[in-house]
């Protein structure tokens, strides 16, 4: 073989593999995000939470979205009705520009009949904007 041969070779798997590695490292960032939220939420600590949302941020929950003002009283509402034990776990990242789409799965206890704890769960999504060193939600939404 050729070492111009060789060294296409070299490049082409680089190309292949350099990409992969990011994206890897993109979805490692999501779930650190994620952890950052879980661990905020379940401390009960929503002025910590707001910082985690971009200032023009909006969570779509079922029923009516809500902007980066309302955040901290939604999440706090949630936690008052005894949902906790907040948990993500992120499927995919994929970058966009300076931001990035995070799906996953999301679970959490909750009340359930006869005030029995109850697991709820379904898929998560969030987009996130990078600003510093450090990932904040624009948009984060669930089913």
């Amino acid at each position: 073989m050729s070492s111009k041969f060789l060294k296409l070779t070299a490049y082409a798997s680089v190309a292949l593999i350099v990409p992969t590695l990011a994206l890897a490292d993109l979805k490692d960032d999501g779930q650190k995000a994620a952890d950052r939220w879980d661990q905020v939420y379940n401390a009960d600590d929503m002025e910590g939470l707001a910082k985690l949302y971009t200032s023009d941020a909006m969570v779509v929950p079922k029923g009516t979205p809500v902007n980066a003002d309302g955040i901290p009283k939604f999440f706090a509402g949630l936690k008052a009705k005894g949902f906790d034990n907040h948990k993500v776990t992120v499927n995919s990242a994929i970058p966009k520009d300076k931001m990035m789409v995070v799906t996953g799965r999301w679970e959490m206890m909750g009340p359930g009949e006869g005030g029995v704890k109850k697991k709820f769960e379904g898929n998560w999504v969030n987009v996130m904007e990078r600003q510093g060193n450090e990932w904040k939600s624009v948009l984060h939404t669930w089913n």
